[in-house]
This record gives structure tokens, C-alpha cells and sequence, in this order.
């Protein structure tokens, strides 16, 4: 080969590697370039709103941003905005801000005491940097200062003259405050997240309404076909009203989103102080529920419970209420009327009376029988059956004492005066009759010497006054 082939064959190389090194160079520019633009990107931000600072006006008239695009967001401490940050090439002004209220909430939540907010200017980079306990907080970019008409470093010094005002602890006042904004704001936001589930659960708890009353009536008039009886009526009726509440209310809590599991959990947990704090109550209910179910007296019945006497004007879950026969109305809990022994004097339609008449030793008995049998007989409100009865009780001193038995109407009014009544008939037909009723004959006996002293004390006493 001559000298001028090889001469062309090395420029040939020479140029091959010249063009390879550039192309080199160009690919890392190119790779370096995005990274450097990232990292300029880097931000950090506050936690929650108030009114934001006034800021100098940006120099240049900004795009109106869409509906999708924000070009400003709020930097939130404690609520309170401190300043707006705008968006970066590749990350939106609500990504950003949200990064830096991230790291501010971090910073807050911490125990150890904040330092002041420190500005770090990078003049080559043209970017400043606000740390606090050496933590980057955001970074303050060349776009920044555009947006504002600032320069880097006189911006990052306002936001972080701004930043120590409000990570200083706030008044209690504007603490108060700020709280109440954030939380009325949240349960706004809440309500309208939660809108068609709570539309969802009135409407559901309006037809629960409407299918309990339903319900109700259907068992009422089911009761009065088959029982009869008031009290099991109003048992019946309470328990299908309160079970379709029960049923509503728990898928309307359903609608809401609550999750049952952890309702069941709270109530396993909190059963025992609700038993202890509720005991008494739960008992009145519990025992209503079981006198309605054993029906020991009825609406109207007379009845003793206690030292309580008289009628029965309500039965409730709660306490049974009796008016007594001297006009008083007394509420009884139902937990002492299951504890006490009832009477019930009108169980039965018939009740028998008592009454016990004394006759004379001489007077025949089976006469006095006879007597005393008609005079019964005549009286209205006596029962024929069982027939009346009459039996020797006791052989007193002084009278032989019959007692007389009779049935009459087991109402208390009709009961006092059917007796009335009788013992007038008896006393005047064993008058009629000439049987005498003597009362108690009390005789007297002395000793010898005790009736000799006294008569020597009516002699010497009558020959004093003839003295």
C-alpha cells in the first residue's frame, strides 16, 4: 500500500473516533439535563389552611388554570395557610404543596423543639433551600421568584420569615379557631361524601316507621282474636313494633357503611358497664315483659301488691299503675311487683264473705241456723251457689259464735256492701226470732275473808251516817 492510502486509512480513524466521542458527550448531556431538572423540582410543604399572606403580585399575567389544573396551591401549617407555591415543569402545584405539608406534619408531630427556618442559597444553581433541623422543607426555584417578581433569595427569605411566624406556637384563640374551620370543613366534606347514604338510611328509616305501625296493628288485631286479653295485647303489639325497629335500624346502619363485626365487638366489651350502669332499669323492663307474659292480674283487676291496694289501670314495660281505692294513682316498678306476692282479688268472678255472730248458751242452734239461712237468702248479691254456710266457731264464755259463710261478686264495692247488707239481716232476724246475741259476761269470785271485810265496812259505813 502506498504512503497516501495509509495517509487517507488513519484520517479515516481519526474521524471515526472523533465522531464517536461527540455522540458520547451528547448522550450524557442529554441524560444529565432531566436529572438536573428533578432535582430542582424537589419541594416540601405545611399542613392545613386559614387566609393566605399577602404575597407581591406575580410580574407576568399567568394562564387562567382548567378545570383539571391548579397553578397555585395552599402551604398549610396548623391549618392555617401560610403562602401558595406554584407548579413546576413535571409536578403540579398540588402535588408540591402536598409534599411539603407532608414533611411540615412530620416536623410537627416530632417532640423535639423546632429550630428556626433556615435559608441556604445556591447561587450557581440559582435555588434556595428552607431546612429546618437540618431537614429540607422546599426548595425555592428560579420559577418561583418569576411567578412573584422576586428575586430567589429575597422570596425564600419571606417564606421563611413567614414560615417561623406560624411554626411558633399559635394563640390559643386562633388555635380554637382553626380547629373548628378544620373540622367543620371535614365534616362538610364528610356530609357530602356521605350525602346518598344518609339520604339512603332517613328514607329507610321513614318506611321503618311506616312497616312498624303496619306490623303493630296486625299483631293487635291478631291478639284480640286469640287471647282476649289487654295485657298480652299490648306485649304483643310492643314486642313487633320494637322488633322491626330493631331490624330497620340495623340495615340502616348498614346503608351508613358500619362495619357489624366491630359493632358486635364494642357491644361484647361494653356489656358489662351497660349491665352495671342500667341494671335497675333493665330489670323494670325485663320484669314487665315477664309479668305481661304470665298475666298474675289483668286491666281492672283488684288486686294487693304490697301495702298497696287497689285497681289496675296500666300495665307497662316499665312500672304498673294501680289507683287505690282511696282515689290516689301509684306507680310501681315492675322489678318490685315481680318481687313481692300479689293478691288478686278479682280472679275469680265470686268471692266469699265472713261474718261471725254471737248467740246466747240457752238459744237453739239449729234454730239460729234456720234464721240466719233466710235472712242471708233475702239479701240481693248473694250467690245461691254455693249455698251459704253456717258452722260453730267457738265456745266462748259468755255466747256460742256462728260463723257464716256466703259467696257474693269479688268487685271490692259489691263486696263491702253485699256484707253490709248481710250482717243487718242476720243481727235484726235473730232479734225477730228472740234469740238473744249477748255480749261478753264477765263473772266475779271472792274469797271468804274478802266479802266478810267488806261487809263490815258497809256496816260500820251505815251506822256511821245513822250516828
Amino acid at each position: 500500500m502506498s504512503w497516501r492510502g495509509r495517509l487517507n486509512q488513519g484520517k479515516g480513524s481519526i474521524f471515526q473516533r472523533t465522531w464517536w466521542s461527540w455522540t458520547g458527550v451528547v448522550l450524557v448531556l442529554i441524560l444529565i439535563a432531566p436529572g438536573a431538572g428533578l432535582q430542582a423540582q424537589d419541594e416540601a410543604s405545611p399542613e392545613e389552611s386559614s387566609p393566605a399572606p399577602a404575597l407581591p403580585a406575580p410580574t407576568e399575567a399567568l394562564p387562567e388554570p382548567s378545570a383539571d389544573e391548579v397553578f397555585f396551591a395552599d402551604v398549610l401549617v396548623r391549618g392555617q395557610s401560610v403562602f401558595q407555591v406554584g407548579s413546576l415543569t413535571g409536578i403540579s402545584a398540588r402535588d408540591r404543596a402536598a409534599i411539603i405539608n407532608r414533611r411540615i406534619a412530620g416536623l410537627l408531630s416530632q417532640a423535639q423543639e423546632l429550630e428556626p427556618v433556615a435559608v441556604q442559597v445556591d447561587d450557581d444553581r440559582q435555588i434556595a433551600l428552607l431546612t429546618v433541623n437540618n431537614r429540607v422543607l422546599m426548595t425555592v426555584t428560579q420559577q418561583d421568584a418569576a411567578d412573584f417578581g422576586l428575586t430567589v433569595e429575597a422570596l425564600a427569605q419571606q417564606w421563611g420569615d413567614r414560615l417561623n411566624e406560624v411554626l411558633a406556637q399559635p394563640n390559643l384563640a386562633i388555635d380554637v379557631l382553626q380547629r373548628l374551620e378544620g373540622t367543620a370543613r371535614q365534616l362538610l366534606d364528610d356530609t357530602i361524601v356521605l350525602l346518598p347514604s344518609l339520604v339512603g338510611a332517613i328514607l329507610l328509616v321513614g318506611l321503618t316507621w311506616i312497616v312498624a305501625k303496619g306490623v303493630r296493628r296486625v299483631g293487635l288485631l291478631w291478639a284480640e282474636q286469640t287471647e282476649g286479653d289487654r295485657s298480652t295485647e299490648i306485649l304483643i303489639g310492643r314486642l313487633c313494633y320494637g322488633g322491626v325497629w330493631v331490624l330497620g335500624s340495623v340495615v340502616a346502619l348498614g346503608v351508613l357503611g358500619l362495619n357489624f363485626a366491630t359493632l358486635l365487638g364494642t357491644l361484647g366489651l361494653t356489656s358489662v358497664a351497660i349491665g352495671f350502669s342500667l341494671r335497675d332499669v333493665l330489670s323494670n323492663y325485663i320484669s314487665g315483659v315477664i309479668l305481661l307474659a304470665a298475666r298474675p292480674f289483668r286491666i281492672s283487676d283488684q288486686v294487693v301488691i304490697g301495702s298497696y291496694e287497689g285497681t289496675v289501670v296500666q300495665i307497662q314495660l316499665r312500672a304498673t299503675t294501680m289507683r287505690t281505692y282511696d282515689g290516689r294513682l301509684v306507680y310501681i316498678p315492675n322489678q318490685q311487683v315481680f318481687q313481692k306476692s300479689v293478691v288478686n282479688n278479682t280472679d275469680s268472678p265470686v268471692r266469699r264473705s265472713d261474718v261471725v255472730v254471737g248467740i246466747d248458751y240457752d238459744a237453739d242452734i239449729n234454730t239460729a241456723r234456720q234464721v240466719i239461712t233466710e235472712a242471708v237468702a233475702q239479701i240481693k248479691g248473694v250467690e245461691p251457689e254455693p249455698p251459704p254456710l253456717i258452722l260453730v266457731q267457738e265456745l266462748a264464755p259468755s255466747t256460742v259464735k256462728l260463723e257464716v259463710r256466703f259467696w257474693v261478686n269479688s268487685r271490692r264495692q259489691s263486696f263491702l256492701q253485699v256484707t253490709s247488707e248481710a250482717s243487718q239481716a242476720i243481727k235484726e232476724g235473730l232479734q225477730k226470732a228472740g234469740i238473744e246475741m249477748p255480749t261478753e259476761i264477765y263473772t266475779l269470785s271472792f274469797r271468804q275473808g274478802a266479802i266478810d271485810t267488806i261487809s263490815a265496812i258497809v256496816t260500820e259505813g251505815g251506822d256511821s251516817q245513822e250516828f
